[in-house]
């Protein structure tokens, strides 16, 4: 087989592929093979008909055609392969040249496919980073002091005008024109919470109990989403939350500790590991945004359109010309950070252990709450483990990439983030085999396709003998569909301690799982429901 490539855009390519016959042979046998097991001709039993008699009552045409629509992909591949594409979406293909009889002649086609365009990133020991102080104010454990008050609070009536911070119990009538379009009544809501109607934290300030008041509001779902209508709310009761002073008794309360001033020392110790684990967060974030500053990406317009398609068509909003601005906005962003991504992985020899595919697989499955081995069997069965490898390949290129870069804090200290992106000496002694390696390069390289690639248009049938045209061909069999939420959507950890950055990066305020105060203080709150006086 020969093949040659033709660069038409920095994102698209032109593959010219030739095929002699004996390469397409084992699949005109299989074509003669099946198309026999097919037809009924007397005096040949069925799966027993020479090729000979196939031609004649048949056609060399439909054996030929057979035997292309079962082998084109698998060319295609190779070819892709031999000429180190990275395919981002199916390939056009045109078929110019078929076999014109059994024994002689080659098959030829043209294939169009989007690729990962090739960009030169920056050196990176040039990048600089600077994070947050993991300096601990008395403000920072006052805080955590007060929200775990929170959590053990009362709420109590008061006689008053409602403020921010009050939970008031309202009721909410929706009126557009002279038509009520929604009430609900008797539902508890906190003031400047605002994850109702907007506008019903200022209409609610000032209220008192039995008050009512009227204001615009546009309606966030329903038949009438993103109408304007007249609201009405009614505040049946005003109550203030009072939380227990802060001495030993709420200690013991609240957490394993007898001694207030043990709580706090160990609250301290927990806002200053938060803060640690935010500084990885914070690095891994600034290193991102400034190779996406340094480097101009060419973006694949069909690969985004496609992906575009597949989520509108999933939300069944393919008519939302609004929704479809917001959604290429985001697909552009996503594939932009995966073309960098994937890059720098190669660049850095980025290797995928076993262990951390497990991993984070593992984690994975708690997002969705599902049991670790029936998370990993369903991907498995889905062909969708390639995506994952992609995942962890590109969040431990980030890590990786953190160990060439000096970040300083805010008061220029040099920070220390070995904890969280590893080292050199750790992934050496996690280092894959020789066999594990090339699987997750494979994987990886799959992953790539079948990520852009999920939403192309289904393979069509390849050309009759007598007629080339352009057609579909399939992906490489490699390149299996990737999970429709690209599942799942959180960074994938580089290591063990990458992770616990990152979970604390997302929640700041989540407390560090392995203080006992911590634990049991959960326990109780959970336990422990908010009380009304």
């Amino acid at each position: 087989m020969k093949s040659a490539v033709e660069t038409l855009e920095p994102t698209k390519v032109k593959l010219t592929v030739e095929v002699d016959y004996d390469e397409l042979k084992p699949s005109i046998d299989h074509a003669y093979k099946h198309i026999a097991e097919q037809v009924t001709i007397p005096g040949f039993r069925k799966g027993k008909v020479p090729p000979r008699i196939i031609d004649q009552r048949v056609g060399w045409g439909a054996v030929v055609e057979h035997a292309v629509n079962d082998a084109l992909s698998g060319f295609y591949g190779q070819a892709a392969s031999e000429q180190k594409l990275r395919p981002l979406g199916q390939p056009s293909v045109e078929v110019t040249e078929i076999p014109a009889q059994a024994g002689e002649g080659q098959l030829k086609f043209e294939a169009e496919v989007e690729v990962r365009p090739e960009i030169e990133l920056p050196a990176l020991d040039a990048l600089e980073i600077t994070v947050d102080s993991t300096e601990v104010t008395e403000e920072d454990v006052n805080e955590r002091l007060d929200a775990l008050r929170e959590r053990f609070g009362t709420l109590v009536g008061v006689d008053r005008p409602a403020a921010e911070g009050d939970y008031v119990v309202i009721d909410l009538k929706a009126v557009i024109g002279d038509e009520e379009v929604d009430s609900v009544s008797g539902i508890s809501y906190q003031i400047g919470s605002g994850n109702m109607l907007e506008g019903l934290d200022e209409a609610l300030t000032g209220l008192s109990a039995g008050e009512t008041t009227t204001f615009k509001a546009t309606l966030a779902g329903g038949e009438h989403e993103g109408e304007e209508a007249d609201v009405t709310v009614t505040a049946s009761t005003v109550k203030q939350r009072d939380l227990p002073e802060a001495d030993d008794e709420f200690a013991q309360l609240a957490s394993e500790f007898d001694t207030l001033e043990e709580l706090t020392a160990d609250l301290r110790e927990q806002v200053a590991s938060i803060k640690k684990s935010n500084q990885a967060v914070t690095a891994r974030d600034q290193l991102l945004e400034k190779l996406l500053e340094a480097v101009e990406i060419p973006v694949p317009q069909g690969a985004v359109e496609a992906e575009v398609h597949r989520h509108l068509e999933s939300e069944n909003r393919l008519e939302d010309d609004t929704h479809r601005a917001e959604v290429t906005v985001d697909a552009t962003e996503a594939l932009k950070n995966q073309i960098l991504l994937d890059t720098l992985a190669e660049k850095l020899e980025v290797k995928v252990g076993q262990n951390e595919l497990i991993e984070y697989l593992v984690q994975a499955s708690r997002q969705y709450g599902m049991d670790p081995q029936q998370f990993i069997s369903t991907l498995d069965q889905g062909g969708q483990i390639p995506a994952m490898v992609g995942e962890v390949a590109r969040s431990k290129a980030l890590a990786v990439a953190l160990r060439s870069i000096e970040v300083k804090d805010a008061d220029g200290n040099v920070v220390d983030l070995t904890e969280f992106i590893g080292s050199e000496e750790e992934d050496a002694a996690e280092a894959p085999t020789a066999e594990e390696s090339a699987e997750s390069a494979e994987s990886a390289e799959s992953a790539e396709s079948a990520e852009s690639a999920e939403s192309a248009d289904s393979p069509e049938e390849a050309p009759a003998a007598e007629a080339p045209a352009e057609e579909k061909a399939e992906e490489k069999p490699a390149a299996k569909k990737a999970p429709a939420k690209k599942a799942p959507a959180k960074k994938a950890p580089a290591k063990k301690a990458a992770a616990k950055a990152d979970d604390a990066g997302e929640t700041a305020a989540e407390e560090k799982p392995a203080k006992k105060p911590a634990r049991k203080t959960a326990k109780k709150a959970d336990a422990e429901e908010t009380t009304e006086a």
